[in-house]
């Protein structure tokens, strides 16, 4: 899909090659009243680079920690750290002190650069936890001087307008992003120099077919594989704009964005859409009009949800499938050809196989187990040889989902393989559940478990979120299980269904049905 040289860096070819080819007086970068130019991000980025070089001693391979909120200070302190060799490791903003001491530790970076608002975080964490960290470097608020800790504007004013690119290898390490821990501790996936290139290339250019016109803004913030994508290599793969948004993702601060400075390309998540579609105002609605292609990823989108979005705004949503090992989406749907409640068929440059427990090739329509293949899949779990192993198989990545595959090549997501359940002995996905309750007007969302019965055998359960002004009630629950048997199978009817205020979610926005379970 894209053919790099032996040497490359990816700073070079994403910062100092859009000013080379005639960019640098483009907006790269709006993020509230500021706007950045292709030049000014080149000139803060060698600042960057050059600084942590020369006045903290970053070497060649060493990691940087970014616990960053979305700004234009995330992306000079990224492509800074890679331009000279270093390895940026951005960290989940939402996490507390004891998430970063565990990170911290296992990354082992010197030093450490973060938001003035998250640093109390950082120094609720024991001097003996952090025993690595040498340099903490704040963004944002003037600090008292004490050794060890320095302001941003600082490191900037000590760089150099000028740097040249450290000859990295394509193959070499450039960052390294961390799974969400949904099922334990946070694993470290390594990503190579020519990782990014090759996602713009497949996704960003083929499926999306973004150009120089596009502005992007993104719902997904910066620090996981998806954010990454939209809102900081793929505008910059082609010299577009990215629209940053450092606060919450309220569907009142999101409409605002999207009106105020007017994206081409928006990504959002399924749960983030179903905020967007409850949240209405008198008179006329939010324009988007200026939104040419809208993205889902991180779940699979309800069909309703996709329905009303496109019924209400004309946006078509198109839903596909990544991972932080994989970096971002390798199936998806593409414009004029989306099939709801599926992930779409495969991005170029991908290929997928779906296998059975013994790795044998299911049939059309069959559920299996999804392996991926391409040039983006992460060298390894830092730290973690056997995790690698079992899930990185020569070219090959067991993604831990299940899918199934029908003749037209379109990929029907069914959970993933620890969220399968066994219902008189049939495999019912909770996707399939989910979604028929979604179709309900009470529900905004919803999550399925397995609970046991009386009898000790395992049946569907419903934990509900209910759209504003509507209560919950026994007589509502006997309307949705009702509901629900109309569209599905008697077998995957709820028996129980739990009205709560809210879902446990990772920060990528993914249902953690390990804790309804719990």
């Amino acid at each position: 899909m894209i053919d790099l040289p032996d040497t490359f860096n990816a700073a070079e070819y994403f910062i100092d090659r859009n000013v080379r080819e005639g960019r640098g007086a483009a907006t790269a970068i709006e993020c509230g009243h500021e706007r950045v130019s292709y030049d000014a991000l080149l000139e803060r980025v060698n600042r960057v680079g050059s600084a942590l070089r020369r006045h903290f001693r970053v070497r060649i391979e060493e990691r940087v920690a970014l616990v960053l909120l979305d700004s234009p200070e995330f992306i000079y302190s990224f492509f800074g750290a890679i331009k000279i060799g270093a390895v940026p490791v951005p960290i989940n903003t939402l996490w507390k002190s004891q998430d970063y001491a565990y990170v911290l530790d296992d990354c082992r970076a010197r030093v450490l650069i973060v938001s003035a608002s998250l640093l109390p975080q950082i120094e609720a964490i024991p001097p003996d936890r952090r025993r690595y960290l040498e340099e903490i470097v704040v963004v944002g608020d003037s600090l008292p001087v004490r050794d060890g800790v320095h302001s941003f504007a600082e490191l900037l004013a000590a760089g150099d307008d000028d740097l040249q690119a450290e000859a990295t290898s394509k193959d070499d390490a450039a960052f390294w992003l961390y799974s969400s821990g949904s099922t334990g501790f946070p694993k470290g996936c390594v990503h190579l120099q020519h990782d990014m290139p090759f996602c713009a290339a497949t996704y960003a250019r083929s499926v999306l077919g973004i150009t120089a016109d596009d502005r992007c803004f993104s719902v997904a913030k910066l620090f996981f594989a998806y954010g990454l994508g939209n809102a900081m290599y793929f505008p910059f793969s082609v010299g577009a704009a990215t629209i940053l948004w450092p606060g919450p993702a309220t569907a009142t601060h999101v409409y605002s964005v999207i009106e105020q400075y007017r994206p081409t390309l928006f990504f959002s998540v399924p749960t983030n859409y179903a905020m967007l579609l409850a949240h209405e105002r008198p008179g006329p609605d939010f324009d988007l009009s200026t939104v040419r292609l809208a993205v889902s990823a991180g779940e699979g989108l309800p069909p309703a949800l996709y329905e009303r979005f496109k019924a209400r705004f004309g946006v078509e949503i198109l839903d596909g499938i990544g991972s932080t090992e994989v970096l971002h989406i390798f199936i998806s749907n593409h414009a004029g050809q989306t099939r709801p409640g599926t992930s779409g068929r495969l991005v170029p440059g991908y290929d997928a196989r779906i296998v059975d427990d013994d790795g044998r090739a299911v049939a059309t329509g069959e559920i299996g187990n999804l392996l991926v293949k391409g040039d983006s899949i992460c060298s390894m779990y830092w730290n973690k040889h056997a995790k690698t192993r079992a899930t990185i198989q020569g070219e090959w990545i067991h993604t831990g989902d299940k899918y199934s595959q029908d003749a037209d090549g379109y990929f029907c997501y069914a959970g993933r393989c620890d969220d399968m359940l066994k219902v008189g002995g049939i495999w019912v996905s909770p996707v399939d559940v989910e979604n028929a309750l979604i179709e309900h007007p009470a529900v905004l969302e919803c999550g399925v478990v397995g609970r046991c019965d009386q009898d000790r055998l395992v049946k569907p359960a419903a934990f509900v979120v209910l759209r504003d002004g509507v209560t919950g009630s026994p007589e509502l629950a006997v309307t949705l299980q009702e509901f629900v048997r109309r569209r599905l199978a008697d077998y995957k009817r709820p028996r129980w269904v739990e009205f709560v205020p809210r879902l446990p979610k990772t920060a990528t926005g993914k249902i953690q049905r390990i804790r309804l379970r719990q």
